[in-house]
């Protein structure tokens, strides 16, 4: 089954940051959404935030490559 929300060490290694970046960037975004802080943040919110296709950070997610892009 493919992973829908992102955890703090998901963030971290997208973005190559350390575990409390992962923490902090993920409360930035409930913040931005007007979340409750325990709230999770999905694959397509954390997208939006960061501007990274969200192809991309699924496959890297669920260990697929990503489609191509053609055009």
């Amino acid at each position: 089954m493919p992973q829908v929300c992102l955890y703090p060490k998901d963030v971290a290694r997208l973005t190559g940051t350390g575990y409390d970046a992962g923490k902090r960037l993920l409360q930035r975004i409930r913040t931005k959404l007007r979340k409750p802080a325990r709230a999770y943040v999905s694959i397509a919110e954390f997208c939006a935030y960061t501007s990274l296709p969200e192809a991309e950070v699924a496959a890297a997610l669920n260990g697929t490559s990503a489609p191509a892009n053609r055009g």
